[in-house]
């Protein structure tokens, strides 16, 4: 065991934030840390670290384990390079270097010869230090900054880059970088994915299902967390609870517990429900006087349970149009892209959008995905190249800066003037939906958090009813929950959908094409993340295997062959446009027929119990002696068996496909 909390519990005032906490980690135990914003993970996080005090509970720590804590959006300050900041991870590696460069030298010089015991002891200290040396890993140091450096994203970066001159973003991932070189035994992570490309995220994950000491992360990436962690802690309700598995083995667990939970609730509500009609009905006769009275003691000594909670109010999202599109709803050719004129930061973008797509820009940080989606606003201008929007296309952006939130209003003013023509009593509902309500809705937007201004985004966005919606980074902010309903809405959304995400979760559950974003252009690939990667892997293997030009990517011509192609103007189509409708289509009926099996699913189960448990309640006397109860049981039964039984044979049709 490396750490122990036991009982952490943390106060603001009157405001209780963390109740009787406990967790404990194991050498090498990989932890995910989950829990809706501002349910105290954070604050943890920084109480185990030793950032911050508690008001009650123990922590035991294993003696000499060194603890590395990264706060969310810390990032490191600092007039040196970055070599320099990294190489002083090394200071006794370096200094022990520097003493073995000494004493070579000494070891040369004629003077020493002559003195055997002097001579003697040199080459002694000598070979001691060169061993400890080398079993601190001191001849890999150099390899190991500069692997950690370029899984991180300075690859590129000259050594003697000034770390105060580079970006909040950068300082955060150079920060994490330092952290990984100093390999302390504990780990505590909050938010370490910000600020991250997918391909650093890969990395990242790789290094750390490696990593030799213990992790406990907080993160939002649930693709991260089903990739890296074994174990589950959640906070809910100011208190915690230990789950085994990873984040999706998670979420089944708790499902599972829940309705269990439930069924024994619901079972005791209905005995205490018949206790209490039996003795209302019996207590004032002199026969069953008795009965009654023994039955009122019974339900007076009933240990009840508290009915079991559900998740947290969760936001509710839905997004519809008033009208549809045409067929075609964008054509992009040619677009370039410079800030300074003279560097161009993207060009030769070309891609095409029909109704009812759902397409993910993807590509790594800083390659204008964000600027090619302003473009496509209006917001700024492209050096060269056209694009053009269909028929009725109403358009809906939403900008992961939330830039267009005014922060002088109130939550409820920045709605109503955007809407002015709606009555409060329906803006106050949909900012219910999206967890604002009673005083939550005259707060300043300035005062606002990152998930709560998204949320007022959201909100916007969803009145507008756009057909079509340009998304960047939607599911920064949100926290886990918040994440899955946003994307059980814009699965059903009918519109045309554009988005920027490095959530490869969300990716994979919403994108039916990839576009893969470089400084020369877009490359397209059909299906979701997954798939592309698969795509990736399949094409690099066939260029090791000299199956392919270096040039052939994604799509059905090669980068070269393309400058050649005529690509098929809005108006026309092709038998590949024609295959890809095809299989978009195929795929999102296919969903939405697993979606109604699932439901149809849970009908059955219900029903089956509801019938199981009516013929229990026949077979109790409190029942079988009373005629009327036992007309509406058996009435009860039948209408559930006939809904049983269309429920089957809906079932057998959904799965026939």
């Amino acid at each position: 065991m490396l750490l122990q909390a036991v009982n952490i519990s943390k106060s603001y005032g009157v405001t209780s934030i963390l109740t009787q906490i406990s967790m404990q980690v194991n050498e090498r135990e990989k932890i995910g840390l989950v829990g809706v914003n501002g349910a105290g993970k954070s604050t943890f996080l920084q109480i185990i670290a030793g950032e911050m005090s508690y008001d009650s509970g123990d922590i035991y720590k294993a003696k000499e384990a060194r603890i590395g804590y990264l706060a969310q959006n810390s990032g490191l300050s600092s007039n040196k390079t970055i070599y320099e900041e990294m190489r002083e991870v090394f200071a006794s590696l370096i200094a022990v270097e520097k003493e073995l460069r000494d004493l070579e030298i000494a070891m040369a010089s004629p003077e020493l010869h002559q003195d055997a015991k002097r001579y003697e002891d040199t080459l002694n200290r000598y070979a001691a230090r060169s061993e400890w040396f080398r079993e601190k890993g001191g001849y890999a140091m150099e390899a190991k900054i500069r692997g950690i450096l370029g899984g991180m994203g300075f690859g590129d970066f000259p050594p003697d880059t000034i770390i105060n001159t580079l970006s909040g973003g950068q300082k955060t991932r150079l920060a994490l970088a330092k952290m990984l070189l100093q390999e302390p035994d504990l780990l505590l992570l909050d938010e370490p994915t910000n600020h991250l490309d997918i391909a650093t995220l890969t990395w990242l994950e790789d290094y750390l299902r490696g990593y030799p000491g213990a992790i406990v992360v907080v993160s939002h990436d649930r693709y991260f967390l089903d990739a890296l962690v074994g174990t589950i802690y959640e906070i809910e309700r100011k208190t915690s609870k230990r789950y085994t598995g990873n984040y999706s083995r998670f979420i089944e667990i708790k499902a599972a517990e829940y309705e269990s939970q439930m069924k024994l609730y619901e079972k005791q509500q209905d005995e205490i429900a018949r206790m209490e009609d039996f003795i209302q009905k019996n207590i004032v006769r002199a026969s069953t006087t008795k009965r009654a009275q023994s039955r009122r003691k019974a339900l007076e000594k009933m240990d009840r349970l508290d009915k079991p909670m559900g998740d947290l109010k969760r936001a509710s999202f839905s997004f519809q149009i008033d009208q549809t599109t045409g067929k075609d709803v964008l054509e992009v050719n040619g677009l370039s892209f410079s800030f300074d004129g003279a560097t161009k930061l993207f060009q030769n973008v070309d891609f095409q959008l029909n109704r009812g797509d759902t397409a993910a820009l993807i590509g790594p940080n800083g390659i204008g995905k964000s600027t090619l989606l302003k473009i496509l606003t209006g917001d700024l201008q492209p050096d060269t190249g056209l694009f053009r929007w269909g028929a009725n296309v109403k358009l809906g952006y939403y900008d992961q800066e939330q830039k267009e939130l005014n922060p002088q209003n109130t939550v409820l003013e920045e709605l109503w003037s955007a809407y002015p023509h709606l009555e409060e009593a329906r803006i106050r509902t949909v900012l219910g939906n999206y967890l604002f309500s009673g005083e939550d809705v005259f707060k300043k937007i300035s005062s606002l958090s990152g998930g709560e201004k998204a949320r007022v985004s959201l909100a916007k966005l969803m009145l507008l009813n756009a057909n079509v919606l340009i998304l960047d980074e939607p599911t920064n902010h949100l926290d886990l929950y918040s994440k899955e309903v946003l994307e059980a809405s814009l699965m059903d959304y009918e519109g045309t959908l554009l988005f920027i995400s490095h959530d490869r979760y969300f990716l994979n559950k919403m994108a039916e094409r990839i576009l893969e974003m470089s400084s020369s252009g877009i490359e397209p690939y059909l299906g979701n993340y997954d798939d592309y990667t698969e795509k990736k892997r399949e094409l690099a293997e066939m260029r090791d295997n000299g199956e392919i030009p270096a040039a052939v990517s994604g799509s059905s011509t090669s980068s070269v062959d393309r400058k050649t192609t005529v690509q098929p103007s809005v108006s026309e189509s092709s038998p590949k446009t024609s295959d890809y409708e095809a299989d978009k289509l195929a795929k999102r009926e296919e969903r939405s027929r697993q979606r109604k099996i699932e439901q149809t699913e849970k009908d059955i189960a219900r029903l089956e119990e509801e019938i199981t448990a009516l013929e229990e309640e026949l077979a109790s006397p409190d029942v079988y002696n009373d005629y009327v109860l036992v007309q509406e049981k058996n009435e009860a039964i039948v209408a559930r068996k006939e809904g049983l039984a269309r429920c089957y044979e809906e079932w057998e049709t959904l799965m026939e496909g």
